[in-house]
């Protein structure tokens, strides 16, 4: 056991693991749960008039599977494709979802004492789709609920697009 699920362990809540990747300088961090494969990035097949956050579909063993480009639906600059980056192959519901991500890091165990609830920035941010931040080891995390956000209304083309 390594020394991140000893401490949530000890804390007397049960850990949740979380996948932690990279979106420009910062590190974000989902429920492993929802986390089906990790791939490399490869071309997707456009859709006409999607919006820009969706890059397109690919084929994963039979199943249409929409790719969304984290770094653009968050409004980061510089999107930039090398080698390190991935595409998170997303179980949400019922439909399988690709989301590409500068890179992943690694699996960490988290208690719910660990996580702080995400600041309020009023009406300029929202931070509906945060779960909250933890710190662990100097690095600061932000917890996406990565299954609100994609079922969220403006979304919503990502199972337009895989149907």
């Amino acid at each position: 056991m390594n020394s991140l699920s000893a401490s949530a362990e000890q804390a007397g809540q049960p850990a949740q693991e979380y996948l932690t990747f990279t979106l420009g300088r910062e590190e974000y961090a989902i429920d492993i749960l929802r986390v089906q494969e990790i791939r490399g990035y490869d071309q997707v097949t456009t859709i006409a008039n999607s919006p820009a956050f969706i890059k397109g579909v690919i084929n994963l063993r039979g199943a249409i599977v929409p790719i969304v480009d984290l770094r653009i639906k968050f409004n980061l600059a510089d999107v930039t494709y090398d080698p390190f980056t991935v595409v998170i192959i997303l179980n949400i519901g019922r439909r399988i979802v690709g989301v590409v991500v500068d890179s992943v890091s690694d699996v960490i165990a988290l208690s719910r004492e660990e996580i702080k609830p995400p600041p309020e920035f009023g009406a300029s941010f929202d931070t509906e789709y945060l779960l909250g931040l933890a710190t662990v080891a100097e690095r600061m995390l932000i917890l996406v609920d990565i299954e609100k956000l994609m079922t969220s209304r403006e979304m919503a083309l990502v199972e337009a697009a895989a149907a």
